[in-house]
């Protein structure tokens, strides 16, 4: 698998003007939404960004990588571990900066660099990004989850959602008003995102103590384990659930809720910008924090993105540490948020005008206090099994039983840390 594409590795050609010699940096990256009509590709999202972070020393190109975070960090995984000098940059799904900086895939960052990338960046992004009390990678794009809702629901249902509300308030005005709640529940790492959320949100936590690998504390079986499984099953139970529940994501999601009378969901801060084509939408599009699992509890909002980093393997490290700042820099943050929706990891940048212009006020402050007061997922190299092993318990939804599934499936991540199950 490494062999076709080393071709597109670090190579070195000659310069514009043909003397002297220029390098090659490979940027691998998630893909990008689609392209607008009228602009250029060339100046949008990652790859106009490597434009414009090209060099007179180097050009940065890029390759995609699948849709799937599982998939893109298999291919990236099985190709570090076998040494491949052709990634030199990658944008990395922060869950899983922890696996590849403790496996040695990751080039240190100095620390006046860390230093300069930590200055004016949001808690919630550098927390993604550290790793042994260290940065290991360069925050880049810091995604949030917020409740989105429909306006003439809610107040239908006479909700006020200019205060906290909670999972079991959401669906049970969604139920009464004939709408539908919308989550992420298919049988990938997005399910484990939404179930950790209301773990957090009740005050707990899937795994802590993670630097101790597979001895890591296994805290499922517990109230909050039992909190969180009970708001899975009642909206499983329940006629907001969408009909494809078992296999929602948060593309499924969009739908439901731009059909009357639409109702609830939460998703990642893409959303406002998918409905402004749709004025009616648009029109009645609600947003507030993240549901409470328990009343009077602070909700633990999910915490995604984008980090960048920085091949071991890299045959032109600092040319490639150089172009992650670039990449990372507060320009291009703002610039890749207005054209994509997904928010920048720097507090400086939510500043700018740019972003005053393309989003609400107070849309953009619950979008960076939500980064800021993020419930990330464990910081643990084992969570790609912590992830398959809670699927195996926890999905379908329909399946879940709070007097059950916590301590079936604490007993399961156990057992696969310790190597006694395998999934």
């Amino acid at each position: 698998m490494v062999t076709p594409l080393a071709a597109c590795g670090s190579d070195v050609i000659m310069g514009d003007d043909g003397g002297g010699d220029k390098v090659t940096l490979t940027w691998y990256i998630n893909p990008d939404p689609d392209v607008p009509p009228g602009t250029d590709p060339a100046d949008f999202g990652q790859p106009g960004i490597a434009n414009r972070c090209s060099t007179d020393e180097y050009a940065i190109e890029t390759q995609i990588l699948p849709t799937s975070a599982s998939e893109q960090r298999i291919q990236l995984a099985r190709r570090l571990a076998a040494e491949d000098s052709s990634i030199d940059l990658m944008s990395l799904d922060p869950v899983f900066v922890a696996e590849f900086a403790d496996a040695g895939f990751l080039e240190p960052i100095p620390d006046d660099q860390q230093s300069e990338l930590e200055d004016g960046t949001l808690q919630g992004a550098i927390d993604g990004a550290m790793w042994e009390d260290e940065l290991v990678v360069a925050p880049f794009w810091a995604n949030t989850q917020v409740l989105w809702y429909r306006k003439s629901l809610a107040q239908a249902a006479g909700l006020d959602m200019s205060q906290p509300v909670t999972w079991d308030q959401i669906i049970d005005a969604a139920s009464e008003q004939g709408g539908t709640v919308g989550v992420q529940a298919n049988k990938y790492e997005g399910y484990v995102v939404w179930i950790n959320a209301l773990i957090q949100g009740a005050g707990g936590d899937i795994v802590s103590d993670t630097e101790a690998g597979a001895d890591a504390s296994v805290d499922l079986d517990s109230e909050a384990g039992k909190a969180a499984a009970a708001v899975v099953q009642k909206l499983a139970q329940s006629p907001a659930a969408e009909a494809d529940l078992s296999v929602s994501n948060e593309g499924t999601v969009l739908v439901p809720f731009a059909t009357d009378p639409g109702g609830f969901q939460v998703n990642w801060t893409f959303v406002y910008a998918n409905y402004q084509a749709d004025k009616a939408v648009a029109q009645d599009l609600g947003w507030a924090r993240y549901p409470q699992t328990v009343a009077g509890e602070e909700s633990a909002p999910p915490i995604g993105g984008i980090d960048i980093g920085v091949s071991a393997f890299s045959e032109h490290p600092e040319f490639a540490l150089e172009a992650a700042s670039c990449i990372a820099s507060d320009e291009n943050q703002v610039t890749f948020a207005v054209q994509t929706g997904q928010m920048p990891s720097s507090e400086t940048a939510y500043q700018a005008p740019e972003l005053a212009e393309a989003f609400p006020a107070d849309l953009l402050q619950l979008f960076q206090e939500s980064v800021d007061t993020a419930g990330p997922r464990p910081a643990s190299p084992y969570w790609a099994s912590i992830v398959n092993a809670i699927l195996n318990e926890w999905h379908p939804a329909d399946t879940v039983n709070p007097n059950s599934t916590p301590e079936e499936s604490a007993s399961f991540v156990e057992a696969v840390l310790k190597g006694d199950s395998l999934v």
